[in-house]
């Protein structure tokens, strides 16, 4: 991951799943699927907003989307669990 602040730090799915010590297997068992899975996953750049919510929350985390605009940012909540 880089950046220094919270709001400014990026990183690929792979690099934030290793940055919170968690293995492609403990992914893949909390998705019900298999390592194979969880890899090919990593390199897509286009997945379901519920795979990437999925995912997130096998890392002990919760997916929140955010629309960023020049004088303001906006939390998308439609996707949120209820």
């Amino acid at each position: 991951m880089t950046g220094g602040n919270r709001a400014a730090r990026t990183a690929r799915l792979d690099e934030l799943r290793k940055s919170r010590s968690v293995t492609q297997v403990k992914v893949a068992e909390h998705l019900r699927t298999n390592q194979g899975e969880i890899s090919r996953l990593e390199r897509r750049t286009d997945i379901y907003i519920s795979t990437l919510a999925q995912y997130i929350r096998a890392l002990g985390g919760k997916l929140e989307i955010r629309a960023v605009f020049p004088d303001s940012e906006v939390r998308i909540t439609q996707f949120d669990e209820e």
